[in-house]
């Protein structure tokens, strides 16, 4: 059976949305897009290219697929490379068709299609696809948190956890810091949380 990776570029209050650029998402009049690359550093890039490369296959929801669909095809380099040639899984209730190679659609019940899909593949990769990723951590198909924190807030945009998450706790596996001020955490899914007293 393989792991489902989830990856996420995230800020300190939760932010998920647009790290890449201004116009990569302005869902909700969202206008921080970039916010990732001045807190960037090239140890993390290359921490980041060298996991891309263990993945052997993707799994994005709608929005995220149409994102990268537009984006990597059209790029040059060892991430364009992995993502344009490894297999692409897209969960959408209304996507009818996908263009980009070795992208198809996942059919039937998510929880069963993504349960099959790790059969079959060692690493699969999510990126993005806030959600994709709430349904994902509720069947219990999440086998690892990959998320680089990143030393901003911004104050609006879409969230890695909104109202509504499954209550889960998880076990810390690694963590590094990078010179910019940017933290890599890989958390693995450890139950329901327990609740005490501290008094």
């Amino acid at each position: 059976m393989g792991k489902l990776i989830v990856n996420m570029f995230v800020t300190l209050d939760g932010v998920i949305q647009a790290p890449g650029g201004p116009e990569e998402d302005t869902v909700g009049g969202f206008k921080f897009g970039g916010w990732q690359q001045p807190l960037s550093d090239e140890k993390a890039g290359q921490d980041i290219t060298n996991h891309i490369a263990k993945g052997d296959a993707l799994l994005l929801g709608r929005s995220t697929y149409d994102n990268f669909a537009g984006y990597w095809p059209k790029q040059a380099g060892p991430i364009a490379d992995r993502f344009n040639s490894i297999p692409k899984y897209v969960a959408s209730r209304t996507l009818k068709k996908v263009a980009w190679k070795n992208a198809s659609i996942l059919e039937g019940d998510l929880a069963e299609a993504v349960a099959r899909i790790k059969k079959k593949h060692k690493e699969i990769h999510t990126w993005g696809s806030s959600q994709l990723v709430p349904t994902l951590l509720e069947h219990g198909l999440v086998d690892l948190f990959d998320l680089h924190l990143y030393p901003v807030v911004l104050g609006t945009g879409k969230r890695l956890f909104a109202e509504g998450i499954v209550p889960t706790t998880f076990r810390l596996k690694e963590s590094e810091v990078y010179p910019k001020g940017a933290i890599h955490l890989r958390y693995e899914p450890a139950g329901k949380p327990e609740f005490g007293s501290m008094g």
